[in-house]
């Protein structure tokens, strides 16, 4: 069995955030099961944009914290990296507080700039190209936020581990999957199959839900997770939430092809029961995609009717064009001070929503799929 812990955290009090996280580690052998003297662990937070703490949009600062001094305990070296959607790694890192946290802690801020190429033989994606600092690190603990995500449904262990690509690498994978979103999910598991962090500690004391992963409204979940395999954390994850497998296009895919964790039977939740920390009412991303069979022929034909695709709010838009310089299919162009989508060229991706710095990108749903959901039973993604 894959083990995940799941413990109660109410607060980011300091004092709090380290007996939790001690507490956490516990059962798992504690930090020093993972971190031996002298290595180079390199702590990948989620660092998507330059939001303040209160946003949920970033691992919370002193969880970072908590976890950089466990680490110095154990004797292990503390590197925090990233390469942010938005912004250099030392602004975004400013913003959201976590710089404050390396600086006070005496670890380092390494942020991701050069790539080398990784090669990941019988993987779907052969090839990628990943952060210098994950391949001179001795291991790897991630640190995701629990968030929505209007793409994969769900941002936790395994899609925060995307972060390892560098800059416009970025949107280059985007546009190799195009608007497949199961392609782009192999990609990320490929991707987390490549890394193989050592351990994933998940920040859900304040989760996001909605529109995320930049654009949604924080709700108080008042947790931790922790675990070895990704797949398995964020199968607990799922269930923290009262979400299903299908939720989440990661954990769908994995499903489908039996990896190792996927399936919540396989995973042995300790600590705190999920249902006992679950919310009342939890609000997920919008869907985006009808799931169930439609010939590929008749997909091309109906495809605004049968999935979701950008729009822009005007009351809200600043006009700042970052939506613009991170579009991977360049399909948006300023026109009189708004931006415009050609939706013909869009392939759904959502980068524009996860980067908004006004949250003036919408999710617009189609009307076949708007109905899906009163039409057919089954489920939607």
């Amino acid at each position: 069995m894959n083990r995940v812990v799941l413990h109660p955290l109410a607060s980011y009090d300091r004092a709090a955030c380290e007996t939790a996280l001690t507490e956490l580690l516990a059962p798992l052998g504690g930090m020093v099961a993972f971190v031996q003297p002298g290595q180079r662990v390199l702590i990948k937070p989620n660092m998507l944009a330059g939001k303040s703490p209160d946003r949920a949009v970033t691992t919370h600062p002193e969880i970072v914290r908590a976890v950089i001094r466990q680490v110095q305990d154990a004797g292990g070296e503390a590197l925090v990296g990233d390469s942010p959607g938005v912004g250099s790694c030392v602004q975004v890192a400013r913003k959201c507080g976590i710089l404050a946290v390396v600086e006070e802690t005496g670890a380092r801020l390494v942020p991701f700039a050069e790539s080398l190429p990784a090669s990941h033989p019988g993987a779907t994606f052969h090839h990628l190209e990943l952060a210098r600092e994950v391949f001179e690190a001795d291991l790897i603990i991630n640190l995701p936020k629990l968030k929505t995500h209007q793409m994969m449904g769900l941002t936790c262990a395994v899609k925060n581990l995307f972060g390892a690509v560098v800059g416009m690498r970025k949107p280059q994978l985007h546009l190799q999957a195009g608007s497949d979103k199961a392609q782009f999910a192999q990609m990320l598991l490929d991707l987390a199959g490549h890394l193989q962090p050592a351990l994933s500690i998940v920040d859900a004391v304040v989760a996001m839900q909605g529109d995320g992963p930049g654009s949604g409204d924080p709700i108080a979940v008042g947790a931790l997770l922790a675990g070895e395999n990704p797949l398995a954390v964020d199968a607990a994850a799922l269930e923290l939430l009262g979400l299903e497998a299908a939720d989440c296009w990661t954990q769908k895919i994995a499903c489908a092809q039996s990896l190792p964790g996927a399936a919540l039977t396989e995973v042995e939740v300790l600590g705190t029961n999920p249902q006992a920390l679950r919310p009342r009412s939890f609000r997920p991303a919008k869907a985006t995609d009808v799931s169930f069979g439609v010939p590929p022929l008749l997909r091309r034909h109906l495809r605004r009717s049968l999935s979701a695709l950008p729009a822009i709010d005007a009351q809200r838009c600043s006009g700042c064009g970052l939506c613009i310089e991170h579009c991977p299919p360049t399909a948006m162009a300023m026109n009189k001070h708004l931006p415009h989508i050609d939706l013909k060229r869009c392939i759904g991706c959502f980068c524009c929503q996860e980067l908004c710095p006004s949250g003036a990108i919408l999710t617009r749903q189609g009307l076949l799929l708007r109905l899906s959901r009163f039409l057919f039973r089954a489920p939607q993604t």
